[in-house]
């Protein structure tokens, strides 16, 4: 069955849901984006995604193309109309169609395309077995803070991930990680101390990544916010990453080497449980 995608203001089916050739997402990666996680057919965190949203769009003087509320009333309707109960909402917005020119045209209109994706995000054999991770460089343009479509060189760490038979890539700059190819990256050292990088243009503010630090310190555990390499990885007991579509998914092998007992760690299995738990509690809109 057909699935309706959200194009400028109108529900089209799956086969029309088309933009303009002379889109500058399309031509020049001119477009910024969100994806909020579908739990029990509600919104996880999505006045979060769409602040930040307007951030992105803020940082690249790009103008909103609908209001809050309105945006917020056509995800529901389209939940509704693809009948997600469990999955993910995708939201593009791009400053609009204009001829091909490197300069922003004068008065554009932003164009928003959204669509859903089902998927299974509570039950995850991933995050029964761990994840395997591999290092890359960081290839990325300076601004990753803005959370553009700019997605090749994270593509092709991933792609590099996977040829070499492991889950994920975590992208290293001047001998530092800075993040997952879509997620934050996180170790647990051998003090209990949960370390990630602190915020800055090299890394996105996960959505994610903030409601777990916020867990993890109301349940006592100390939080680092410093960046760390890939040696301090592999000597931690454990690792984890976040994301909106995964959640907190324990790494077990980071390039090559074993994490503790091989499995996942009890530190990231507890931050998962409660951040689950709590996103059906709150429901967040």
């Amino acid at each position: 069955m057909s699935r309706t995608f959200y194009v400028n203001g109108e529900f089209v089916p799956e086969a029309d849901a088309k933009v303009s050739v002379l889109d500058r997402g399309f031509l020049f990666a001119d477009a910024v984006y969100e994806v909020s996680t579908v739990l029990d057919g509600k919104l996880i965190d999505n006045r979060a995604h769409l602040a930040r949203l307007s951030r992105s769009l803020g940082e690249l003087a790009m103008a909103t193309p609908a209001s809050d509320d309105d945006i917020v009333a056509a995800q529901l309707k389209l939940l509704e109309l693809n009948h997600v109960d469990e999955g993910l909402l995708y939201l593009q917005v791009s400053r609009g169609v204009a001829d091909r020119d490197f300069g922003f045209p004068k008065n554009p209109v932003s164009s928003l395309v959204m669509f859903t994706q089902k998927k299974s995000v509570v039950e995850s054999p991933m995050a029964e077995r761990g994840m395997r991770i591999v290092a890359m460089p960081d290839q990325r343009w300076g601004r990753r803070d803005i959370k553009t479509v700019q997605l090749l060189a994270p593509s092709l760490a991933k792609q590099a991930a996977v040829d070499a038979g492991v889950d994920d890539a975590w992208m290293v700059e001047e001998g530092y990680v800075t993040e997952g190819t879509s997620n934050n990256a996180y170790i647990v050292t051998e003090d209990n101390v949960i370390q990630t990088r602190n915020l800055g243009t090299e890394i996105l503010s996960g959505i994610t990544r903030t409601a777990v630090l916020k867990f993890a310190k109301a349940a006592g555990y100390t939080v680092r916010e410093a960046p760390f390499t890939i040696a301090e990885a592999q000597a931690a007991k454990e690792a984890f990453i976040t994301s909106a579509s995964a959640f907190v998914m324990p790494v077990v092998e980071v390039d090559g080497t074993t994490l503790g007992n091989g499995k996942p760690g009890p530190v990231a299995k507890e931050l998962r449980r409660v951040y689950i738990e709590t996103a059906r509690e709150r429901q967040n809109l």
